[in-house]
């Protein structure tokens, strides 16, 4: 193959794994899983000058050999988890092994894979009223509670798609997202459904706690990932701190005014 072809193809490959990088992480993959799959990617086509460095926020990529050098960085913002994407993605990865896909097609689909709709609004925001109330039950809430941090799980993620996801930052975003909780059962309670105002909040307010960036954050710290995984373990304590400052803040105002009763 003339230099010039094994370059361009040499480089079509680390752009196809930087890809496929790019996806696991942006949606919530572990570290690790992100360079193994990028490495098994460029093995497979056969590069093995690939050296990939991977944090929570971005990909640097180097690789190449006699015919051409390749070196890229890539800046990944810090979303939620889509676990359907990353499940392809991994699929994908198992396939390109098993030399089911040429490296065309295993561009061609990555790219369906980033273009793939996410779930539908109404989708989001029933999950988040059911699995606020299964919560609710499941912390010990009776179902008077499970009806009203249903109510609250619905409200809430009508404002995370609509106001707090497209315009805040994070962490105003969870303090916003607290307080709506919060307030929304104070009322309910104040009208007389619910019998607990703590088990309604708590299981309102799981929809806003980052479980899988928590996790994540742990595993890479334990796969010796320390920068990204304190980063990620930032990140998640930031949205529980906005999340308890909501909170505090409507329960502080509210026990003052109401004296507490309902509590």
């Amino acid at each position: 193959m003339p230099a010039d072809s094994q370059a361009q193809r040499e480089q079509q490959v680390l752009e196809t794994a930087m890809e496929a990088g790019h996806i696991l992480l942006e949606n919530g993959a572990e570290i690790s899983r992100v360079e193994e799959t990028m490495e098994r990617i460029t093995r497979h086509f056969g590069v093995d000058s690939g050296d990939f460095f991977v944090l929570s926020n971005g990909i640097f990529t180097t690789g190449g050999s006699a015919s051409g050098r390749f070196a890229r960085v890539e800046h990944i913002p810090v979303h939620g988890a889509q676990m359907d994407r990353v499940v392809a993605v991994n699929q994908l990865s198992r396939e390109v092994e098993a030399g089911k896909l040429t490296l065309e097609e295993t561009a061609a689909r990555l790219k369906e894979i980033r273009r793939s709709p996410g779930k539908r609004f109404g989708v989001q925001v029933l999950a988040s009223a059911v699995g606020s109330a299964a919560f609710c039950v499941l912390f010990g809430g009776s179902l008077r509670d499970a009806q009203a941090a249903f109510i609250a799980g619905l409200l809430l993620y009508c404002y995370v798609l609509r106001l707090s996801a497209p315009h805040l930052s994070k962490l105003v975003g969870s303090m916003g997202g607290g307080s709506l909780v919060s307030l929304v059962c104070v009322l309910l309670r104040t009208a007389g459904m619910g019998d607990s105002l703590s088990y309604m909040i708590i299981g309102s307010i799981i929809p806003l706690v980052p479980g899988v960036a928590f996790v994540n954050g742990i595993r890479d710290i334990a796969d010796g990932d320390y920068i990204s995984g304190a980063v990620r373990m930032l990140d998640a304590l930031l949205v529980f701190f906005g999340v308890a400052i909501g909170v505090g803040f409507v329960l502080t105002v509210s026990s003052r005014l109401g004296g507490g009763a309902w509590l």
